[in-house]
């Protein structure tokens, strides 16, 4: 049982990561690694290999957009921002959420 509701948060977790990265770049402009360091810290465990197909994906849709800036610890980073379309998405994303939540907490007072 606690394996299969392990499962389910995983599952769950996948599926927000797209709101979640959005979300964070709302806020400002982050590169990869502090993007996984605050999606860790928010208990949405991800990996590089997971992040990254995630963030190529929503670039090529329109949604975010990067620049790239000399690090003086390593190569240069690649931030990512989010684009007047990104917002619009977000936008949407954020009503679609209120409607879930709304949903399940009216399904569990029954």
């Amino acid at each position: 049982m606690e394996n299969t509701v392990e499962n389910v948060r995983s599952q769950m977790r996948k599926g927000l990561l797209e709101y979640c990265i959005l979300s964070i770049l709302d806020k400002r402009e982050a590169y990869a690694s502090s993007l996984i360091e605050e999606l860790k810290t928010a208990g949405m465990i991800v990996v590089e290999g997971t992040l990254y197909p995630l963030l190529i994906r929503q670039k090529n849709q329109g949604l975010l957009s990067y620049r790239w800036e000399e690090s003086t610890q390593g190569p240069p980073r690649k931030y990512y921002v989010l684009t007047d379309k990104g917002r619009e998405q977000l936008a949407q994303m954020d009503g679609a959420w209120q409607e879930l939540v709304e949903g399940i907490q009216s399904l569990k007072r029954v």
